[in-house]
């Protein structure tokens, strides 16, 4: 990898990188058909902000994945989504809560600050998102 002492890049980033893009690109695919499931509109709004902040999440570790390896990622969904929308909010929830410890572990490990600083704030917002839907939970 041409790029990886350039970037500070530590063993294992690549992977990570690659999981991290999956689990965005699953929460943007999930998450436009749990919008769909809602029936309230608040609940219908807020999820596709949450899916706006997951689209923004997806660019910007695409950015960093395509500068570490010069290619393009190839995300795949790492599972299907439900099609229940109380299964649906207790998984993103789950899932939101696994993401934000994920990207935490990943920042600390990491040796670039922009690239720190991007799994920082992604999990920050995951953990955000993590209320929301834990927020929807409780209101059934």
């Amino acid at each position: 990898m041409y790029y990886a002492n350039h970037y500070g890049m530590n063993d294992g980033l690549i992977s990570d990188l690659e999981r991290t893009l999956n689990g965005e690109y699953n929460a943007i695919v999930c998450y436009e058909q749990l919008a769909k499931l809602a029936d309230q509109e608040e609940e219908r709004n807020r999820i596709l902000e949450i899916r706006k902040d997951e689209i923004k999440h997806f660019h910007i570790f695409s950015h960093i994945y395509i500068s570490l390896t010069g290619r393009q990622p190839r995300p795949q969904l790492t599972g299907p989504c439900p099609s229940d929308y109380a299964a649906g909010l207790n998984s993103s929830f789950k899932d939101e809560q696994n993401t934000n410890d994920f990207y935490r572990q990943v920042a600390d490990k990491t040796l670039n600050p922009f690239i720190r600083e991007q799994f920082k704030r992604a999990a920050a917002d995951e953990q955000n998102h993590a209320v929301w839907f834990l927020y929807f939970l409780s209101r059934r």
